[in-house]
Order: structure tokens, then C-alpha cells, then sequence
């Protein structure tokens, strides 16, 4: 993860606000305070009997450590999982197939977008793919480039292009951050977007959100899936 000083921080987000977007309200939502990604990916597991697991982004491995199954890979370019490479380089070696794939990876739209299809080429028939941090609740936690901490970065932006795929059934679970939920199905439900991707700003998922990500919860989720 990138390191940010003062300095960093203050001119990035003096940068942001002036010449790409200010807007100050913010959201709240109703994530579980009880149940957690690694709660999510232990049910799936289970659920479907799944042996293959694929993390893209491991930092600590606070996820990767809990994950309980037969054969499981980490991806991380930096610290953490068990392979060191980019998410990039990983997908053009790789050549296995995987149950379940959780991307948390780089935080930026145009990445994750890339990590997503990636997984849908590696992905097996009935298989899941998750995608940590599509719900920021303020500007700042959304902002690209980066000039906080706590960061989701512009995920949530893949999440809503993807939706307009005729071939991909995507939901996205409001818990622990929002974890995008990707299935190789037709899409039931394929988003009308009345702006191209890359006009949209915070003010447009301020106000559509629910719309845009379709947006449910853990309960309705574990009926779906």
C-alpha cells in the first residue's frame, strides 16, 4: 500500500477537490458489525464445496490466513499470499481454474475492471467472484488518487460498468465495505446507465448507488447464491 506523508495527503486532496470534484455530504450504511469477507467466502465454501481459492491483493494476509480449503493462491506484488507478482503477470501465467476468487487489489477502477475479467477467464462454471470495497461512503475514501488512508478508491465504478454485461449476473452485499458479487450467468438485470463511465462522480453514487450496484443484503444474498 502506498505510504502517504502530511504533505502527500494535503496537496493530493487540495489537487482532488479543485480540479476534479468536491462534494461534502456523506452516506451510512448498515453493514453487520458481526459477520465479515472471511465469514462470506468460509459460507460459500462450505455451501458449494469448493476446494479452489484465488485472493488478488493479500497486504497482511488478514483475509488469506482464514481461508479454510484444499488449495488456495495469493497474489500480491508486495508482501503477503504465497505468489509475488502483479495481478497482471499472474493472469498471463496462469493457467489454472478456481471456485472462488476475492480481488482486493489495487483500488482503482481501470485495475480492478482488468482483475475482474481476468477472473471470469479462470473462473469455473458455477463458480464466485467477490470484489472487497465497493461502497465508499464519502468523496475521500473514493478519491483517485489516493490522499487518505482508509481508502476504497473508484470500485465501485467496475461494479456499475460490468453491470451493463448481458453475460454476468452482479450483486453487491452491503457489508464490511460492500463486497461485489459476480456469477457467469445471464444478466437478469442489466443497468441502463444514462452517463458514460468515465462522467460519473461520487455526486452520481451519492444519489444512485442502490441502483447502480444493486445493492442487497447478506440474508437476501445466502437466497441468491
Amino acid at each position: 500500500m502506498e505510504k502517504l506523508n502530511k504533505f502527500t495527503k494535503i496537496f493530493k486532496k487540495i489537487y482532488y477537490e479543485t480540479f476534479i470534484e468536491s462534494f461534502k455530504d456523506k452516506l451510512v450504511y448498515n453493514f453487520p458489525s458481526d459477520y465479515y469477507r472471511w465469514d462470506l467466502i468460509e459460507y460459500l465454501i462450505n455451501k458449494n464445496n469448493y476446494s479452489d481459492y484465488l485472493e488478488i491483493g493479500c497486504d497482511k494476509d488478514q483475509l488469506f490466513s482464514k481461508i479454510k480449503i484444499k488449495n488456495k493462491i495469493g497474489v500480491d506484488p508486495v508482501s503477503g499470499g504465497n505468489v509475488r507478482k502483479t495481478s497482471d503477470d499472474f493472469f498471463k501465467e496462469n493457467n489454472s481454474k478456481f471456485d472462488i476468487i476475492f480481488i482486493d487489489g489495487l483500488h482503482t477502477y481501470e485495475q480492478v475492471k482488468k482483475d475482474i475479467l481476468n477472473s471470469v477467464d479462470c473462473l469455473n462454471d458455477n463458480g464466485i467472484i467477490l470484489v472487497h470495497d465497493c461502497m465508499p461512503d464519502s468523496l475521500s475514501k473514493q478519491a483517485v488518487p489516493r490522499y487518505r488512508m482508509i481508502w476504497n478508491g473508484d470500485v465501485w465504478k467496475a461494479i456499475v460498468d460490468l453491470r451493463q454485461n448481458e453475460n454476468l449476473e452482479i450483486f453487491t452485499c452491503e457489508m464490511d465495505q460492500g463486497i461485489g458479487v459476480i456469477k457467469k450467468n445471464r444478466n437478469s438485470s442489466i443497468l441502463n446507465l444514462k452517463k458514460p463511465i468515465n462522467k460519473l462522480k461520487f455526486k452520481d453514487y451519492f444519489h444512485n448507488y442502490k441502483e447502480y450496484l444493486r445493492v442487497i443484503g447478506v440474508e437476501e444474498l445466502k437466497k441468491i447464491i
